[in-house]
């Protein structure tokens, strides 16, 4: 997994912010919109609609279709990865409890690979990250903590974010939660947990470019890109490939045939990673009998 794809794979759990840009956001000025499908059952009739998200995004960055306001129109409820995502308390609260429940041997910079390390010192002194408040986290949660300071957009921009607002009168589902999502790395065993830390902070020492071309294939609705990039690093190992994205879409997948043979119809938002590929949430539900086309 790269830094970057954090972003269209989980959920956030920090609170970050960014100023909005002075000139337009290369995000913003990205043609075409994100990637959405209808599901259909045998029969062809509308059961429901999915569609790709990302977590943090520039305030200027418009990303409703006239295609997305007639679906957000007509869909009964909203089904996400975690529905609490506006209890900032409540996760802030979660993620201190998870992080550091097995304090770690090591403080972050001796957890890095030694040609990391002085660049990643760099990087902290510019974000302002306490690299002492960084060795109390468990690796996976120094992963995440440092992917979202290099992030250029913003969680509260967030598509999930700004849906379950939207929703917000309506019940909304959740494939996960906060707390079994967070429990899915804290699961990871230490080698791999320092794995995805050092390839977060590989990439966040790069700049901002790789952040950027990510959401704008996203923006457009470019599918292969984002193909090629879920398979990149981290999740171009088998085993952490099949706890971090394949089951969790196999497990959604089985929640969703429940759901979707309900009367009303959800529309599924859930990170884009999830979408693409023939191990993605599509895939799976058409396993299952359903017709996934793509209408946007």
């Amino acid at each position: 997994m790269t830094a970057r794809f954090l972003f269209l794979f989980l959920a956030p759990f920090l609170i970050a912010s960014c100023d909005s840009p002075e000139e337009p956001s290369a995000v913003s000025l990205a043609q075409g919109y994100p990637a959405l499908w209808q599901v259909e059952n045998e029969d062809g009739e509308t059961e429901g609609w999915l569609y790709g998200t990302i977590h943090a995004l520039p305030a200027d960055v418009s990303w409703r279709s006239a295609e997305f306001e007639k679906v957000a129109g007509q869909a009964d409820f909203l089904v996400v990865e975690a529905a609490d995502l506006n209890d900032t308390a409540g996760l802030a609260a979660l993620f201190e409890s998870i992080s550091a429940d097995e304090p770690p041997q090591q403080g972050l910079v001796a957890r890095l690979d030694p040609a990391l390390r002085e660049p990643f010192v760099e990087f902290a002194d510019e974000k302002d990250l306490s690299i002492a408040a960084l060795d109390r986290l468990e690796s996976w949660a120094a992963a995440l903590a440092i992917a979202q300071a290099a992030s250029t957009g913003d969680t509260q921009n967030g598509v999930d974010r700004l849906l379950i607002d939207e929703f917000a009168d309506e019940p909304i589902g959740e494939l996960e939660g906060a707390e079994k999502q967070l429990g899915i790395f804290d699961d990871l065993p230490e080698s791999e947990q320092r794995d995805l830390l050092n390839a977060v902070v590989e990439e966040a020492t790069l700049g901002d470019e790789g952040n950027q071309a990510l959401a704008i294939a996203w923006k457009s609705g470019d599918l292969d890109t984002l193909e090629a990039r879920s398979r990149q690093g981290m999740l171009g190992d088998p085993k952490l490939r099949e706890a971090l994205l394949v089951a969790r879409n196999r497990y959604w997948a089985a929640q969703l045939d429940l759901l979707l043979a309900q009367e009303k119809r959800p529309l599924i938002a859930v990170g884009a990673a999830h979408l693409v590929g023939p191990d993605g949430l599509p895939a799976f539900l058409e396993a299952r009998g359903y017709t996934v086309r793509r209408i946007q």
